[in-house]
């Protein structure tokens, strides 16, 4: 069998390494950059520390905002049309999944023109060219959208979220500067840390599994099972900067597997209700990991190994039970809604979100098989 990896170029760690960007973009040669971001960062200073950088080093910037928590067609569009008017050789993200994606989006179009409709690269999309330079320096610990060859944009006609797969889309450099996430507000330190969790998670135990995606997927999850508590909720320095290098380490490994039906459920959720996609993947997943720990409780005693649980003189059920609860209680210590009833779904949709995430692309991957019934049940189980 042979199995691929794919990464980015460079990559820096540690605080105060967004100082390497502008060498980085000096020494290929680029001078004028778009610098995709959004209101909340630029407002509360966050993209400030990027932009002094830029500055200092005499690039030239193009600043564009309008990018919503979730996604759409309509906000690749906007940036593509100033990326194109202001002729930039490359692109600088800062900010969180929506914002790397976008950036990603646009990259991709600026060089494969052919793919002018947004909605032409949902899916495992085979594009002829890289994409435009992409310098991503994420400010959430969370989709790791820096290292991966992914990317969700939400068709907002169709009301679906596009997953887009595309090895040409993943960043020439990613910064990972802690200094960019100390800031984040509780709530959303919680809900990106358990999307993380959940990439790391399903990245395990998915079909695709092997040897070095599962090595970056144990490492992530127990990196992030003992230090999201405390860099959500006491805003540790020290745990802040092993989530930023632990959801990074989570990418590396799902990127190159895919998921399962967590994300599959938590799309439809975004699509249809703007659900924060970090809050519904918390919500689903403890109900989506009892569900596949009947097709691999072995991996689930190496994850709850993993948390520091001891897995020993168990049974099957139990080593699956245990490492459920688990994440169950650490979802419940960071104040995440646990119920769909509590985040104003109706129950009445969810044929219509289970019809979606059927054919959602990160279905195949799950570790047992699953039919529209079997996600309508996990759906109400988590009402």
């Amino acid at each position: 069998m042979v199995n691929r990896v794919v990464l980015n170029e460079t990559s820096y760690f540690g605080r105060g390494s967004r100082s390497k960007l502008g060498e980085e973009l000096r020494g290929r040669g680029y001078n004028k950059v778009l610098l995709v971001t959004d209101f909340t960062l630029m407002d509360s200073g966050v993209t400030k520390n990027v932009i002094d950088v830029l500055e200092q080093n005499g690039i030239t910037y193009f600043v564009y905002l309008h990018i919503k928590p979730n996604p759409t067609v309509k906000n690749v569009q906007d940036g593509l049309i100033l990326a194109q008017i202001s002729n930039v050789d490359a692109i600088v993200a800062v900010g969180g999944g929506s914002v790397i994606d976008t950036a990603k989006a646009i990259s991709i179009i600026l060089t494969n023109p052919e793919h002018s409709a947004v909605t032409s690269l949902d899916g495992a999309v085979q594009t002829r060219n890289k994409g435009l330079p992409l310098f991503a320096l994420p400010t959430t610990a969370g989709t790791a959208a820096e290292v991966t060859i992914n990317y969700v944009i939400t068709d907002e006609e169709k009301m679906k979220k596009m997953v887009c797969i595309d090895v040409h889309d993943i960043p020439v450099c990613a910064i990972i500067d802690p200094d960019l996430m100390q800031g984040m507000p509780q709530a959303l330190a919680a809900s990106t840390g358990m999307d993380a969790l959940t990439h790391a998670m399903e990245g395990y135990i998915t079909k695709a599994g092997w040897l070095i995606p599962d090595m970056f997927h144990i490492n992530a999850m127990a990196l992030i099972y003992k230090n999201l508590e405390k860099a959500a909720n006491g805003k540790d320095e020290m745990a802040v900067e092993k989530m930023a290098y632990a959801q990074y380490i989570a990418g590396m490994g799902f990127s190159n597997v895919g998921l399962g039906i967590v994300h599959s459920m938590a799309h439809s959720l975004g699509a249809f209700f703007d659900t924060p996609h970090g809050v519904a993947n918390a919500l689903l997943l403890p109900h989506v990991l009892k569900f596949n720990g009947k097709v691999c409780p072995e991996l689930f005693r190496n994850m709850g190994r993993a948390f520091g649980l001891d897995m020993n003189n168990i049974s099957d059920d139990e080593a699956v039970n245990r490492v459920v609860e688990a994440v169950t209680d650490l979802s419940k210590r960071l104040n995440i809604p646990q119920t769909l009833r509590e985040i104003g779904i109706p129950r009445e949709m969810i044929p219509q979100l289970a019809a979606q995430a059927i054919n959602d692309a990160c279905t195949p991957g799950n570790p047992r098989e699953v039919t529209v019934d079997d996600i309508i049940n996990i759906y109400n189980e988590a009402y």
